[in-house]
């Protein structure tokens, strides 16, 4: 029986990254960071919503992050891997074609965050509920944005014969024939077969973004402690794909500077998720100005307002889990006062029928005094008559008495 690798076939990498549309080249890589991007807003934009805030906010907050966290990347990595730009037969230009890839996930968040701080400032937003809003849609974006990666041919690891391991293909630039591994084309040669970090790192991304998301859920996590503990999921990760990889990068004492980075950062974002406010702000809290927050600094005075906005929330919650089948005193000394009332309720229903009942009496003794009335005008009327017929009559009786002997 052969090895394993025999029977299943290695990862293979994209023939290129780059298509020319004309003059204009379409990157892979920027495509999957623009995706990435509007994924992040967009699912943002629904889990802010359904925290209470205002639609529109993460895109308005956005506009300020976004630029902030490409320019904050890329100064991440030219700052720590400086000799790809600066040295003998080197062209500091590179530096600034940020579409041929490179770009620092510490940096990307850390001035991602100052942007996303001027931008909640202007809009009078509370920094910390946003970023719990939007983390696991900016750690998915992370995700995405990895795949740029593998169009690019970079991020991966050592050597290894894993059946799961990635070609690397050779690539030459298809008008001048020079070599050239990121913009070219490939030849079908395989120079290597690396360890897939970039996708490790894909799938440790996605896992994370669903533990986020079933937490938030279970706890209702807020007061930035989401967004901290995302920072500690991916910097966990982080460090060991760091581990695998063996491309250039700045060294201390023989570790890769982003191991070391990897995990002050872990400590640091663990620590806050420790001192942090517990529970979730309030839909009132996540309104433009509805209070003066804070600087992320100031723990105390974070801890104050959050434990302000748990009590002014606790009446609610407490009105919402009143047991139904229970009357409320209220309730209950309405009805004992209500009881007095229902004598002469009844009374008053007793007395219906009795009405009903008499109605018909009623009726039948007016028809007996109408019968009774039209009885004795009849009588009247025949008396009338009798006497008229009798005045009549009495003339002749006289003469008929006076013609007898």
């Amino acid at each position: 029986m052969g090895p394993v690798n025999s029977v299943l076939a290695y990862i293979p990498s994209p023939p290129q990254g780059v298509w020319q549309l004309g003059p204009f080249p379409l990157r892979a890589y920027a495509l999957f960071i623009i995706l990435g991007i509007v994924v992040a807003i967009w699912w943002g934009e629904r889990r802010w919503r359904e925290r209470g805030g205002q639609p529109g906010a993460v895109l308005d907050v956005a506009m300020f992050a976004v630029p902030f966290g490409l320019v904050g990347g890329r100064i991440y990595h030219v700052a720590t891997d400086w000799q790809k730009y600066f040295g003998a037969g080197k062209h500091p230009v590179e530096a600034l074609y940020i579409w041929q890839g490179g770009l620092g996930i510490w940096g990307a968040v850390f001035f991602g965050a100052i942007g996303a701080w001027i931008g909640c400032r202007m809009y009078k937003i509370p920094l910390p509920a946003l970023g719990d809003a939007v983390a696991p849609a900016v750690l998915l974006a992370q995700a995405i944005g990895r795949l740029g990666n593998y169009f690019n041919q970079e991020l991966y690891g050592r050597a290894t014969d894993l059946p799961w391991g990635l070609e690397i293909y050779e690539r030459f630039d298809a008008q001048t024939g020079a070599r050239d591994m990121m913009n070219g084309v490939s030849t079908g040669r395989v120079l290597e077969v690396v360890q897939p970090t970039f996708l490790y790192e894909l799938v440790w991304n996605v896992l994370v973004v669903i533990a986020l998301v079933l937490l938030d859920k279970r706890y209702k996590i807020g007061h930035g402690r989401l967004f901290a503990l995302y920072v500690a999921g991916y910097s966990f990760g982080r460090f060991f794909v760091e581990l695998l990889r063996s491309d250039e990068a700045t060294h201390i004492l023989g570790i890769r500077i982003n191991s070391f980075t990897s995990a002050l950062v872990f400590l640091a974002a663990m620590a806050y998720v420790a001192l942090a406010t517990r529970g979730r702000e309030t839909p009132e809290q996540l309104q433009p100005g509805s209070e003066p927050r804070p600087w992320p600094w100031q723990f105390s005075a974070l801890r104050a307002a959050g434990a302000a906005g748990n009590a002014a929330a606790a009446p609610d919650s407490e009105t919402k889990s009143v047991d139904v089948t229970k009357k409320p005193d209220s309730a209950v000394a309405e009805g004992d006062s209500a009881k007095p009332d229902k004598a002469p309720a009844a009374a008053d229903d007793a007395a219906e029928p009795q009405a009903d009942a008499a109605e018909p009496q009623a009726d039948a003794e007016t028809a007996s005094d109408t019968q009774a009335q039209a009885t004795t005008e009849s009588k009247d009327a025949a008396d009338q008559t009798g006497t008229d017929a009798a005045s009549k009559a009495s003339p002749e009786l006289k003469k008929s008495a006076a013609k007898k002997p």
